[in-house]
């Protein structure tokens, strides 16, 4: 019979990878929004990637839909829906006005409000081990985004209104997705996107070009695998250890900024870049070591 200390640590590993997984999704669909943004109206490209990932979960599941469909926390999930329309619309609006790499380095104050909410709302520990690594993540985030140097604007409100609504969404996912298959959370968060989103897109509709309708499929595909990678990780460790490791979405986000937009970036963004990858292996180390609770 496994040791319960040896289970937990399995589990824990387990959803931080998922989690890393998730953020690199994430990034590379915020990469291929920011592409698509250049050329099309943001609530379309918004659109495009709610009403892709539904499809294609719908598509996947097949005659499994109606099970799935099946929950006992239908305001949680529309709650949880609401919080992630407004993160990617926030996000994905501020792709307009300023970098991919700069965007995301903003709205990683996530991390710190997740950690937060975590300890008030779904009363998980927090431990000075934790704290030091979220805090340690930060440090790296503000010498990425160095403040007072030319990053901070008015549009820079607007991956800060990102951050606060993406923590709700992570805190509702770890609710949600310890409850109920991953499979009914993806489904109601993408259905009442596209719901939103279709009322409003026929007023900014732009024709699709044949070129693009690959681009467009790869950002429903991406969404959809990083919120099934993103339900799964929170369905099995808690938020507060899982929050440094959404630092890592700099890191992503400046190898995407490199090889598709030809920006690259500087030491202080490497070097920030080392801070969050240290915090986030402190965090684990700490949980790997941890003493497990009596039972």
């Amino acid at each position: 019979m496994s040791h319960p200390a040896a289970v937990t640590l399995h589990t824990t590993r387990n959803g931080i990878v998922f989690m890393a997984l998730a953020v690199f999704a994430f990034t590379a669909m915020d990469a291929v929004a920011k592409g698509l943004i250049a050329h099309y109206p943001t609530v379309e490209v918004i659109w495009a990637r709610f009403v892709g990932h539904l499809a294609l979960v719908l598509l996947y599941l097949g005659r499994r839909i109606a099970p799935a469909l099946k929950t006992r926390l239908p305001w949680w999930h529309l709650a949880r829906s609401l919080t992630q329309l407004g993160a990617t619309a926030f996000f994905f609006a501020s792709l307009n006005f300023i970098g991919l790499a700069e965007a995301t380095a903003l709205a990683d104050i996530s991390p710190i409000l997740i950690t937060l909410g975590a300890a008030l709302f779904l009363r998980e520990q927090l431990t000075p081990q934790r704290l030091i690594g979220v805090c340690g993540a930060l440090t790296g985030a503000l010498i990425v985004i160095r403040p007072g140097m030319g990053v901070f604007s008015p549009a820079a409100l607007l991956p800060l209104a990102c951050a606060i609504c993406y923590a709700g969404n992570m805190l509702l996912t770890r609710l949600v997705g310890s409850r109920e298959s991953p499979w009914a959370a993806m489904i109601y968060a993408a259905f009442f996107g596209s719901i939103l989103c279709s009322l409003v897109v026929p007023f900014y509709w732009v024709p699709i070009a044949a070129i693009d309708l690959p681009a467009f499929a790869l950002l429903g595909a991406l969404g959809a695998i990083a919120q099934l990678f993103i339900i799964r990780a929170y369905s099995l460790t808690e938020a507060a250890v899982l929050a440094p490791f959404g630092y890592l979405d700099i890191v992503f986000a400046s190898l995407w900024s490199i090889m598709v937009f030809a920006e690259f970036p500087d030491r202080y963004t490497m070097f920030g870049a080392l801070v969050i990858a240290a915090a986030g292996l402190y965090v684990w180390r700490q949980e790997k070591t941890a003493p497990s609770p009596a039972v």
